[in-house]
């Protein structure tokens, strides 16, 4: 595989790190202020939303958008440096309308919505005029495997009855979020994989209630890791995403590429801590060295280069395999990668937070915060240990066609 990047996306990346380095990085400060004072969204991000419009820096994560929808056309390896460049600041995407998780959802809609839904929803989600929510998640079961989800979603007329609680659910607080996706049963006594289904659910519809939202070590994300509840909640049938029984099918076919977009900025976040690790040891001093002069600091600083590197060349040649085959088609790369990028992205970050001593901990460095964001990243879109079960199927699946071979080597070398 050739993973060297096209003209296209060179430049794309040029005038993307500009914006960066132009609009985004100056407003760092800005943002947390704003925020920690409870102004959210923050007063400057329509602001920037439009000039990423103008500068043709919108919707760069969706390939194959049809005539009439908004954005770039880019591959999910087109598209991979991209998202590493935005996940060096983590609430950049929003500018360019690459956030989570709406980017799963319109891919959902792109896929599997009626005409009405695309026109009602996909629409204005493609202008970054509204933000959405994707309601899977319960309190009150292991939500890793999606067929245990137990809102219920029943039939009535020429309405849909909602009932359950679901919790962690991104977005959900954010003033502009206007729309759940619900994942539920709709035929709990059918085959286990077609008992599922998806709906929209608008904001306003009654009987939804934001509980709370849900603080993750300790950390407050002002959009939103919600405990929603649905009590009776009525819409009507033509809110039905795809087909009844299509839910589980729907699931996986987005969080696939979602699950590449979370690693990507992953890497964009170690590339930061690396960088601030590697600065930190050049300009402090302890027992008359400078830091990066202790061997310890040495081989982290090492480690951590080796491990990014390792790491981004698995989620290029994902992203490429998901261009070729598709997500099913990547499925064990695709589970590769969510162990790996998460547990990199803590590592690095651990490290760096070291080298700053206690300020590493502290609101002056970004590494608490992508600290946090690694080990979160750790649970979503599937825990470490299903994609690692995921891995050693297809591994033990992919052995019995060559037990044979190994059985003739084995034989061949005399044992």
């Amino acid at each position: 595989m050739d993973f060297t990047y096209s003209e296209k996306t060179e430049q794309l990346c040029a005038r993307l790190r500009d914006f960066m380095d132009d609009h985004i990085m100056p407003r760092i400060g800005q943002w947390y202020e704003e925020v920690h004072a409870g102004t959210y969204p923050v007063s400057f991000m329509e602001d920037l939303k439009a000039l990423a419009k103008e500068e043709g820096l919108w919707n760069l994560f969706l390939p194959g958008l049809r005539d009439d929808e908004p954005g770039t056309r880019l591959t999910n390896l087109e598209y991979a440096p991209l998202a590493e460049i935005m996940g060096r600041v983590p609430w950049s995407p929003e500018v360019f309308n690459c956030n989570a998780p709406d980017t799963g959802n319109m891919e959902v809609l792109h896929l599997f919505a009626s005409e009405q839904q695309r026109a009602q929803w996909l629409v204005p989600l493609l202008n970054g005029e509204i933000r959405s929510a994707f309601a899977m998640t319960e309190p009150d079961v292991a939500s890793s495997d999606a067929t245990n989800i137990q809102t219920a979603i029943r039939r009535d007329g020429d309405h849909y009855v909602i009932n359950g609680r679901k919790w962690f659910i991104t977005n959900a607080h954010h003033p502009q979020c206007k729309v759940f996706i619900v994942m539920g049963k709709t035929d709990p006594d059918g085959d286990i994989y077609r008992q599922q289904s998806m709906v929209l659910v608008p904001m306003d519809t009654p009987g939804v209630e934001l509980v709370r939202n849900v603080s993750v070590l300790n950390h407050h994300s002002p959009e939103g890791h919600s405990e929603v509840l649905f009590h009776d909640v009525r819409v009507p049938v033509s809110n039905l995403i795809g087909s009844e029984g299509d839910g589980f099918m729907i699931a996986q076919a987005r969080l696939g590429p979602g699950r590449i977009h979370h690693c990507m900025r992953a890497i964009g976040m170690a590339e930061v801590c690396l960088e601030l690790m590697v600065a930190r040891s050049q300009e402090r001093k302890t027992f008359g060295r400078y830091l990066h002069q202790h061997g310890s600091i040495a081989e982290w600083i090492a480690r951590s280069r080796i491990e990014i590197e390792q790491a981004r060349l698995l989620v290029l040649k994902t992203a490429a395999m998901i261009d070729e085959a598709g997500a099913r088609g990547a499925r064990k790369e695709i589970s590769m990668i969510k162990v790996i990028a998460p547990t990199l992205l803590t590592t690095v970050a651990d490290r760096a937070m070291q080298v700053f001593g206690a300020m590493g901990a502290s609101p002056d460095t970004p590494l608490a915060d992508f600290y946090t964001a690694g080990r979160v990243l750790r649970y979503a879109d599937g825990p470490d240990e299903v994609h690692l079960q995921t891995i050693a199927r297809l591994e033990l699946k992919e052995s019995r066609d060559s037990l044979l071979d190994a059985a003739r080597f084995l034989a061949g070398s005399g044992r």
